[in-house]
């Protein structure tokens, strides 16, 4: 098989994690591949393509701003893409993210349908099928399904326009490019997500659900002094993660829960924030930068005894399952694909996780009174649920769905 992989990025990021993954277990299989990427750095060891260049993506970003007409430009690039995959004649492609600014989604469409080989798209958002946005959820609009985009809310949001909304003639042009693609198969990283498909303009696809791995080797439980470094003593260590930290991504509900439980029983400590999000917080939480070391965040993860994850809207969040993964249980808010990170558990006993309605604090400060201190039995409940997110189980997933079509 010769399989053809398109991102955003290759080799870093979820999503480009996920591309040298299945590129893996094909090489592995004896297949070939070839990874494409609209920006970054080439992958070692790996047949690589880079879809345009620096001022193309740039140029792309500037348009989209002013005109709201994101993935209409880039022309020149897609036509070289183009050019490369018919040289290469693949057997089979691999789309991830065809958004950020690096493509023209109707030339690499009108392509496929008339190349006609399989195609496997996984969708981690909901951009293929709203007029703008990547996330509707915490505005709570269904525009998408009732009337097609329009006046939209998020028009400021990724991938963001300043002046112009095109949402309308956005959704009407996905709408003519995405469907139609004879052979093409959907793949989403949440039952939620699936569920979301099945009422947009893409339903005519089948649609398997591969959920987004981790890596169980670097996210496991790992000893450390943060308790000591940071006075944290006996308390309950409550834990928040996040990249970057919005309201919609819980930081102000982080807030009101600090604001509300007992500094003597209980410490919050929130990752990732930025030094002009920190003097907005109360000053007993704990509050750190971003950081790219996975053991420092696996640290963090096997120190906290809960996880927290205050988020309103997301697809499938991996920070759940990497705490999980050190042994600590989690709150989170019923939105997206969240909750599907712990509902595994259902009635068993211990439970690795709650979830709370969106915004409902008392209900959030109950969860975590019910945990309390982390008990070894939870813990272990909280590692054998991660154990079904092993990403080297999901990579085998997608090799078996290219087999199957």
């Amino acid at each position: 098989m010769r399989a053809a992989i398109i991102n955003t990025v290759i080799g870093t990021g979820s999503v480009g994690r996920i591309a040298c993954g299945t590129a893996d277990e094909l090489l592995a299989h004896g297949d070939e591949v070839l990874l494409c990427r609209g920006r970054g750095d080439a992958v070692p060891g790996y047949d690589n393509y880079r879809i345009g260049s620096d001022p193309d993506m740039y140029a792309h970003g500037v348009l989209s701003r002013i005109t709201d007409r994101h993935g209409l430009y880039s022309r020149g690039a897609t036509k070289a893409l183009l050019k490369r995959l018919e040289e290469y004649k693949p057997d089979i492609i691999q789309l991830h993210n065809v958004h950020g600014y690096y493509l023209s989604y109707p030339m690499l469409f009108e392509w496929l349908k008339g190349y006609g080989c399989p195609v496997v798209w996984t969708l981690h958002d909901c951009w293929a099928f709203t007029g703008h946005c990547v996330h509707y959820e915490y505005r709570g609009c269904t525009k998408w399904k009732d009337a097609g985009c329009g006046s939209c809310p998020e028009s400021r949001e990724y991938p963001a326009s300043y002046i112009c909304d095109n949402s309308s003639a956005n959704y009407r042009r996905k709408k003519e490019s995405f469907t139609g693609v004879r052979g093409m198969h959907l793949v989403t990283p949440s039952v939620w997500l699936r569920s979301q498909v099945g009422m947009s303009m893409l339903s005519e696809y089948p649609v398997d659900v591969i959920n987004t791995g981790i890596d169980l080797e670097t996210f496991r439980h790992t000893d450390s002094d943060i308790r000591e470094r940071y006075g944290i003593g006996d308390r309950v260590l409550i834990l928040g993660v996040a990249n970057p930290w919005r309201e919609r991504k819980g930081m102000f509900d982080m807030a009101k829960l600090a604001m509300r439980l007992d500094p003597e029983k209980y410490v919050i400590a929130m990752i990732g924030l930025k030094k002009g999000q920190m003097h907005l917080l109360p000053p007993h939480i704990i509050k750190t930068g971003h950081t790219d070391s996975v053991r420092e965040l696996a640290e963090w993860y096997s120190t906290a005894d809960i996880y927290v994850n205050l988020t309103c809207e997301d697809t499938l969040p991996t920070a759940n399952i990497e705490a999980l993964a050190c042994g600590t249980p989690v709150i989170t808010y019923r939105a997206g694909g969240s909750p599907e990170t712990v509902d595994a558990a259902g009635d068993k006993e211990p439970v690795t996780g709650l979830v709370t309605e969106r915004n409902d604090i008392p209900a959030v400060i109950s969860a975590i009174e019910y945990f309390g201190h982390k008990e070894a039995k939870v813990s272990e409940a909280c590692r054998a649920q991660a154990l079904r997110f092993d990403k080297k189980d999901k990579f085998r997933e997608y090799y078996e769905l290219y087999q199957k079509i």
